[in-house]
């Protein structure tokens, strides 16, 4: 009896798992007609020309072949075509879709369900989040509902309508995997990181939740093969309908800066700033004359909150930071000391000019090392020249002429240059030695390190 209940319940647990899986039948008949396949057109221009027919005689037998299929020199083009989806957002034709389908485009093709084509212009784009807003001349088109990214839920069903590979109107689905995911070189956007499977063609594409609202755009994917390996991010739809708002409105983003250059909050590093955790974002160096600058935040301080968020990770603050308007105001929470305290700064704009600086000479005069080097933890140190200090515009630090066991394994390297041990500011080789000497053998201290341009705390383990 008890083998005959067994069986029968093997034979029923498919079909229960199979009763628990969604229909996604009902959301696709019903904001299919809302996506769009875009297609578009580029003049590639080659300035170098292509190659020359050789210098053959007219009677030798391979003339004619290069002289029929071998172009003739000097600049000349060729188009190039690229596919991409989009989905409409308001019935008289404005469409959202990723910036990289886009760009450089001559001419811009969007096709309906309904076999309906239309030419589109940019009304405006952003590398920055990869968010672009086209439009085409219509009415009355099929539009989609937005949802609230943030109440979506890791292992919540979603699902992806596109044209990956030129396949239109494509579904897949899938589960969210992760949010408030960051990606290597993109700081204002919290990706929602899926396993729907994503190809090339479905960029620009929505994802809905199982409500059938867009809750974000399909923009990336990992792979180490060019085809979908089951890491697929979607930007959150609030942030692309702030970037679309804008560019509708003034044809560009604006966003806010206060003029830090920040760090993540490590383990080590919060040991050695007596931190209760490690969050927050550490400021490792201030531009001189920004808000931030005016507000009294220093070189050393942990950002907490920024305009009443909380700042978790380092990757948070750029992003708060970034969606503040230029000329607001905005209430900082920095940890200095072991202590908190609140500060005021108004906002400043985000320019797009790439700052550049010189990276700091590794050798003396003459391509020597400079003069009184000493090993000390690891390290061989230095003091820096006069025309160095100039150069960098420092009036203290000491550099780093070579970085083996302990200091290679904290990161330190070669031409870097010690600024300060514990925020306490080294000023010369036999400071650093007694600021250093305080600790006993297995503490972790934080050493501000300027780097190229930029400065960066190290933890640094005493042994």
């Amino acid at each position: 009896m008890l083998r005959r209940f067994a069986l029968f319940m093997l034979v029923l647990l498919p079909v229960a798992a199979a009763a628990q899986l969604p229909d996604f039948t009902d959301l696709v008949e019903k904001q299919g007609p809302t996506v769009v396949n875009i297609s578009t057109t580029q003049t590639v221009r080659n300035p170098l020309g292509l190659p020359q027919i050789p210098q053959l005689q007219e009677d030798d037998p391979f003339y004619e072949f290069f002289r029929r299929f071998i172009p003739s020199p000097g600049p000349r083009g060729f188009q190039s075509n690229s596919l991409g989806s989009g989905f409409i957002i308001s019935g008289d034709g404005y469409i959202l879709t990723n910036a990289h389908v886009v760009e450089a485009a001559d001419e811009i093709t969007v096709k309906l369900t309904d076999k309906r084509e239309f030419k589109a212009k940019v009304i405006g784009s952003d590398r920055r989040t990869d968010v672009a807003l086209i439009k085409i001349e219509g009415s009355a088109l099929p539009t989609v509902r937005f949802g609230d990214p943030n109440r979506l839920k890791v292992g919540e069903w979603v699902v992806a309508i596109g044209s990956p590979f030129g396949f239109e109107n494509s579904v897949t689905a899938g589960i969210v995997s992760a949010k408030g995911r960051s990606l290597p070189q993109e700081n204002f956007v919290p990706f929602i990181q899926t396993d729907v499977a994503v190809n090339p063609g479905n960029s620009g594409g929505p994802l809905f939740n199982l409500k059938g609202e867009v809750v974000g755009i399909n923009s990336q994917i990992y792979s180490r093969t060019g085809g979908f390996m089951g890491l697929s991010f979607a930007i959150p739809i609030d942030v692309a309908n702030d970037i679309a708002s804008q560019l509708k409105t003034t044809g560009k983003v604006t966003r806010g800066r206060i003029g830090v250059v920040i760090q993540p909050v490590t383990k080590e590093l919060a040991e050695s700033f007596g931190l209760p955790k490690a969050s927050g974002a550490l400021v490792s160096s201030v531009e001189k004359g920004s808000p931030a600058d005016k507000a009294g935040i220093e070189a050393g301080d942990v950002i907490l909150k920024f305009d009443g968020k909380n700042v978790n990770s380092s990757e948070d603050l750029p992003r708060l930071v970034g969606a503040t308007r230029p000329g607001a105001k905005a209430a900082v929470q920095v940890m200095r000391n072991k202590a908190t305290r609140d500060v005021s700064l108004v906002v400043g704009e985000m320019q797009d000019e790439a700052r550049t600086a010189q990276r700091p000479p590794r050798r003396g005069p003459g391509g020597k090392p400079p003069a009184e080097s000493v090993s000390r933890f690891g390290m061989t140190l230095s003091e820096p020249t006069a025309e160095q200090r100039n150069q960098l515009k420092i009036a203290g630090g000491i550099l780093v002429e070579d970085a083996q066991g302990a200091a290679a394994r904290a990161g330190i390297r070669r031409g870097d240059i010690i600024l300060a041990v514990n925020n306490q500011d080294v000023k010369s080789l036999e400071q650093f030695g007694q600021l250093m000497g305080k600790f006993e053998k297995g503490h972790i201290v934080a050493l501000l390190v300027r780097r190229g341009p930029n400065a960066l705390y190290i933890p640094f383990r005493i042994e």
